[in-house]
């Protein structure tokens, strides 16, 4: 069997750079490269509603939001298969069926579910975690929807950040057991991960551990080029780097981790020709003698080069959005096709194919004709 490439986002804004560089710009390398047999990438609107339930207008909103990012950075319908989520009733089915092969206490182990039963003032070990803190049974059986959206495609490959390992490790788990008691039947997924380390996490510009939507540290997509450059110049750097003449850390510095994740040789001719590479301009901020207003400019002018393209792109696409949405529309209908195609290979492996086994018919029609 080949391979076949499956990811998405969720619609609950527009996405930011910290998405490209973990997942958007390595599916176009892989679009492009044309390696694999299917490439599935969608818009995860039903999970986005399990913590967004009582505001399905934001979800709604986002829909488009996400298919102008998807379009702006590169990605091609023509090339792959772009749809949205809650258009393939075939993945609710498949979640409910996997439900009977996990357990309460292995949905807590999961770090995702963990941190959001944290967040509602309770410990991982607290039963009541689960049972009394107004956690929606939706959000808490998030990592078995997400294994129903990988194994509808028999996905073998998921390009994703680091944080999304532990959700792969539990699609593996649940793919082994259904095979167990069913007969080989579903895939096992391999997470791919992005190949540069500073890309696998990329920091909010407060220097936050994830750039986020909700805390408002992000630097989307679509950004302005004033926006742009205002936010890279208030980003977050060395407390301890006063003045110039002090010696600065790169360790935690977001503008670094920047510079890690985007810089390229090339950039430096470009926009900061006294230095070779980055190694060197991290040696001299390191003894002191460089300022976070130069280090920010030079990194300002790669994330606009960088953002300016996608930016006009989006311009362009957002000029003709009846044909987003209907190019959204084909693309589910297609991955709907390929999901009723597992569902059925899981069916029989059941033996909930009632009224299409003929022999178990037969049998039952001869059984009951004895008596």
């Amino acid at each position: 069997m080949g391979k076949t490439i499956l990811t998405g986002d969720r619609p609950t804004g527009r996405l930011h750079i910290g998405h490209y560089v973990g997942s958007l710009k390595g599916r176009v390398e892989l679009q492009n490269a044309m390696d694999y047999d299917k490439m599935f990438v969608f818009i995860a609107d039903a999970q986005a509603l399990t913590d967004n339930f009582d505001n399905p207008e934001k979800v709604r909103q986002n829909i488009i939001e996400v298919a102008l990012d998807y379009l702006s950075v590169g990605l091609d319908p023509s090339k792959i298969t772009l749809f949205v989520q809650s258009m393939i009733p075939e993945l609710t089915e498949l979640a409910f069926y996997y439900m009977n092969l996990v357990t309460v206490a292995r949905l807590q182990r999961n770090p995702t579910v963990k941190t959001e039963i944290a967040m509602r003032g309770f410990t991982s070990e607290d039963q009541q975690a689960v049972f009394g803190s107004g956690l929606p049974v939706g959000f808490f059986t998030y990592p078995i929807s997400q294994a129903a959206d990988i194994t509808a495609f028999k996905a073998t490959t998921v390009p994703a950040g680091e944080d999304q390992k532990p959700m792969i490790e539990q699609t593996v788990e649940i793919v082994r057991k259904f095979n167990s008691i069913y007969g080989e039947t579903l895939v096992e997924p391999q997470i791919l991960l992005p190949a540069n380390n500073a890309c696998h996490r990329l920091p909010g510009i407060d220097g936050k551990a994830k750039m986020s939507k909700s805390l408002g540290n992000c630097i989307y997509l679509s950004e302005p080029a004033d926006i742009l450059a205002k936010k890279v110049m208030s980003m977050y750097t060395d407390p301890q780097h006063i003045s110039i003449n002090d010696p600065g850390h790169i360790e935690g510095n977001t503008v670094f981790t920047y510079l890690d994740a985007f810089c390229r040789q090339e950039h430096f001719g470009k926009y900061l020709p006294e230095y070779p590479n980055l190694d060197e301009l991290k040696a001299h901020y390191q003894r002191g003698g460089l300022g976070d207003v130069k280090i920010k400019k030079f990194l300002g002018k790669i994330l606009e080069e960088e953002l300016q393209p996608i930016r006009e792109r989006r311009k362009e696409f957002e000029k003709d959005i009846p044909e987003i949405y209907n190019m959204l529309k084909k693309g589910s209908e297609k991955a709907r096709e390929a999901a009723a195609q597992t569902m059925d290979d899981v069916r029989r492996a059941m033996k909930i194919n009632y009224f299409e086994d003929k022999e178990l018919i037969a049998e039952q029609a001869k059984r009951f004709s004895a008596k």
